[in-house]
């Protein structure tokens, strides 16, 4: 069973996250946290073997926590999900340590990044619209 984590500062997103990746059977999500600290406090307890983090979060945001995240739990992948996607934000992503980068908006795109990174591949959307 794949043990992931879901750090939002939204209730409606995570339930949506939650929906989404409890789909699969072989999904289990061991726990949720609304802000970057909550996020990283979680993974000590918990443990997931993958974390789907928003970007802007209270307390501190993605790219900052994934940073720590890296640092208490180095090897746990981390998918960045967020709606503020754009070319600058996954250069970011990329050298906080993060493995993939996807639009809250694409349900379809997460589900690619998490089997994605699953399968230790790096996995960041980069549609032809996107900004910088």
């Amino acid at each position: 069973m794949v043990r992931i984590l879901i750090a939002d500062d939204s209730i409606p997103v995570r339930r949506m996250l939650r929906a989404l990746l409890e789909q699969y059977t072989d999904w289990q999500i061991c726990g949720e946290a609304s802000d970057g600290g909550e996020a990283i406090q979680r993974t000590l307890e918990t443990r997931p073997d993958l974390i789907v983090l928003d970007f802007q979060m209270p307390v501190m945001n993605g790219l900052q926590a994934a940073q720590e995240i890296a640092r208490v739990a180095p090897g746990v992948p981390v998918l960045l999900c967020t709606a503020h996607l754009s070319r600058h934000l996954m250069g970011e992503a990329r050298k906080a340590g993060i493995q993939g980068a996807v639009s809250k908006s694409r349900g379809g795109d997460i589900v690619k990044g998490v089997k994605a990174l699953l399968r230790r591949e790096l996995f960041f959307y980069q549609p032809a619209e996107l900004g910088t």
